[in-house]
């Protein structure tokens, strides 16, 4: 494999390259948390110099994937329960929130990718489908975002997201790969509920549609990786008033 046949954008900048494999890798699950990169192996399989893989190594430990050991090297990231916690906590405020205003501003076009992102998530069930799904799970949430039409919330939004251990949930599903086809199957129904919602511009409906599919990812947070109930229900508990708040005002037709 060299990185002609793996880079999405070959006009990019190598070291951006480069970033995208590893990005799309680490987002995969090909590694595992903790794992270490090591640079010698990555320029080699990827048929590029030292340098462009070191800043790419720099990109992915910047985004929130990878950290940085002193003396050391890159690793991938295996954040400790505390780190889960607040990530859960954050991914719900700012998706509720971002599904709210989503549903007032986002434009015609807009939810024509979304549909064009889930169509092309349907079916997706099988082992080796997981990398593809994944990644259009990731568009997907993104593209919500980027529709509520705040620049900064969005870019606040992709820094959190890579926060959020998605790597480790990925592991669990490719160990067990008879969980996995009901997983996508419920992912992509909860999506299309809520691209629905962002269609009918039914902001209520959003932030309720959005809740939800969170609240499942906690589910996944306490069944794979062993985080406790108690602890998801009080992180839930820190932000689900303001979003019913949010949720209730919309129905009413408010302002907020």
């Amino acid at each position: 494999m060299n990185l002609q046949e793996t880079a999405a954008v070959i006009r990019k900048p190598v070291k951006e390259q480069v970033y995208d494999v590893l990005h799309e890798s680490v987002l995969a699950g090909r590694y595992s948390a903790g794992e270490w990169l090591r640079q010698e192996d990555i320029a080699a399989r990827l048929g590029v110099s030292m340098t462009p893989v070191r800043e790419a190594l720099d990109l992915l430990v910047s985004s929130g994937l990878a950290e940085r050991v002193p003396y050391r090297g890159v690793r991938i990231r295996d954040p400790s329960t505390p780190d889960i916690l607040d990530a859960y906590c954050m991914r719900l405020l700012l998706e509720g929130v971002a599904a709210f205003s989503a549903a007032a501003n986002i434009k015609h076009i807009q939810v024509a990718e979304l549909w064009e992102v889930l169509a092309r998530g349907k079916g997706l069930i099988a082992l080796s489908d997981m990398p593809e799904e994944r990644a259009l799970s990731r568009e997907l949430h993104s593209a919500i975002v980027a529709a509520s039409g705040n620049r900064l919330l969005h870019r606040t939004y992709l820094t959190i997201l890579n926060t959020f251990p998605d790597w480790m949930l990925y592991e669990h599903l490719y160990r067990q790969p008879e969980l996995l086809a009901e997983s996508m199957k419920t992912e992509y129904r909860e999506h299309r509920l809520i691209v629905e919602a962002l269609e009918c511009r039914d902001g209520g409906l959003c932030v309720e549609r959005t809740i939800q599919h969170m609240q499942s990812r906690g589910r996944e947070l306490e069944t794979y990786l062993g985080i406790s109930a108690e602890s998801l229900r009080a992180q839930e508990a820190q932000v689900l008033p303001l979003l019913h708040g949010i949720r209730e005002q919309a129905i009413r037709k408010e302002p907020i």
